[in-house]
C-alpha cells in the first residue's frame, strides 16, 4: 500500500503536468479537484514540494507579483490621490522537469493493488485523462474486484447474530453496504464505457503492423 505522502506526490506531479502552478494555486487545485486532500495544509504540501525539487522531479522559478491598481483621485479633494498598494512578493512557480514527466508516466502506467486503494484510487481516477486506456480499464476492474470483496464481507457480517448491535450500529452498517453497492454500479458503468471505446477504435491492418515492426 502506498503511503499518504506517495499519493500526494502523484497528485502534485499530475497537476503540474497540466500547467506550472505556484503554491497557492496548487493547493487550491488539490482542494477542488481531489476532495480527499482537503485536510492537507501548507505544512504538509510545502515539505513535499521541497522533496520533489531535491529529487529533480520539479523545478522552481519566480514570477513577478501582479502590478498595483492605478491611482484613484480622492473624491472632494482635487489633485489628491490614494497611495498605491505596495508590490507583493515574487511568487515561486513550480513546474515539472523531464525527469518528473518520466516518473509520472511510470506511476500512471502501473495498475497493481496499490492503485485500487481508497485514497490512491481517487487520485488515479482524477488523472485518468493522462492515463492510457488499457491501464484505466485495469485500474477500474481492480477497484471493482476490491469492492466486491468488501461487499461480501459486509453481507457476511450481516448474517451474524445482531443481538449486540443497536439501531445506530445497524444503520451505519446499512449505510456502508449501500455506499459500496453504489460505487460498484458506478464502476460497472465506467468499465462498460471504457470497453466500448476500446472496441470502437480501429485496429491496425496487417500491413501497418508489418511496417511498424520493420521500422
Amino acid at each position: 500500500m502506498r503511503s499518504r505522502s506517495d499519493v500526494l506526490e502523484t497528485a502534485v506531479l499530475g497537476l503540474l503536468n497540466e500547467s506550472p502552478l505556484h503554491g497557492y494555486e496548487l493547493r487550491k487545485r488539490l482542494n477542488l479537484v481531489l476532495g480527499s486532500f482537503r485536510a492537507f495544509s501548507y505544512g504538509t504540501l510545502y515539505p513535499a514540494l521541497k522533496a520533489l525539487v531535491a529529487r529533480g522531479l520539479i523545478a522552481t522559478t519566480e514570477s513577478d507579483p501582479p502590478p498595483p491598481p492605478p491611482r484613484k483621485t480622492k473624491p472632494g479633494i482635487p489633485g489628491r490621490t490614494t497611495k498605491p498598494k505596495p508590490l507583493g512578493r515574487r511568487r515561486v512557480v513550480y513546474e515539472l522537469t523531464a525527469e518528473g514527466k518520466e516518473h509520472l508516466q511510470t506511476v500512471l502506467a502501473t495498475a497493481g493493488p496499490a492503485a485500487w486503494e481508497d485514497d490512491n484510487f481517487d487520485v488515479r481516477f482524477a488523472l485518468f485523462a493522462q492515463t492510457d486506456a488499457e491501464t484505466r480499464l485495469r485500474v477500474l476492474e481492480g477497484r471493482r474486484t476490491r469492492l466486491t470483496e468488501r461487499l461480501e464481507a459486509f453481507r457476511e457480517s450481516a448474517t451474524h447474530p445482531r443481538s449486540r448491535l443497536d439501531e445506530y450500529a445497524l444503520e451505519l452498517q446499512r449505510f456502508g453496504l449501500e455506499k459500496v453497492e453504489r460505487e460498484v454500479r458506478w464502476l460497472d458503468s465506467l468499465i462498460s464505457t471504457e470497453r466500448g471505446r476500446a472496441a470502437a477504435q480501429p485496429r491496425p491492418s496487417q500491413q501497418d503492423q508489418t511496417k511498424k515492426e520493420r521500422g
